[in-house]
């Protein structure tokens, strides 16, 4: 049985994993890490049925209007993303991940999609749930904590020096 001190150790060394990962796919395409953070948050929007505002990824990343704005400059001159109009309200604009960005992703991270859905074949539906509900917890509780180590109204983070 796992003690709570090995879970956490394992989630900080997947946490390096993944970040090395990405960082791989940031070097290769020349983006800054705020940058890929910026267009994973704007995909999974879209994923989960609900629009992006440059507001939103502001707040989402803790970065200032200013920061946001060349943060998404950066994407848009690079055909990562477009800044459209709602459809529901012309006064709001939306992010929209650009169909070259997700044929680039798909390009780098399928094969780990690949190999994660391999390791994981050993693990029944049951099992599936229960490190579903793990990781959301997870997240959950790293998001809380996060967020009390940050001032809501704070202009600048670490991260606006992109």
């Amino acid at each position: 049985m796992h003690d709570n001190a090995t879970l956490i150790r394992l989630l900080r060394q997947l946490t390096v994993e993944t970040d090395r990962f990405a960082e791989l796919f940031g070097e290769a395409h020349r983006m800054h890490r705020t940058d890929l953070n910026a267009l994973t948050l704007i995909m999974d929007a879209k994923a989960q049925g609900r629009p992006l505002s440059p507001t939103g990824l502001a707040r989402a990343l803790h970065l200032s209007a200013s920061a946001t704005t060349s943060v998404l400059d950066r994407l848009e001159s690079s055909g990562h993303i477009r800044r459209v109009r709602s459809a529901t309200d012309r006064r709001k604009v939306e992010l929209v991940v650009a169909d070259q960005a997700l044929e680039l992703g798909r390009a780098f991270f399928v094969p780990l999609g690949l190999a994660l859905t391999e390791a994981w074949t050993g693990f029944d539906d049951e099992q599936r749930a229960t490190i579903t509900r793990f990781l959301q917890a997870s997240v959950e509780a790293t998001a809380a904590v996060r967020a009390t180590l940050v001032e809501p109204d704070q202009e600048h983070s670490p991260a606006d020096r992109v």
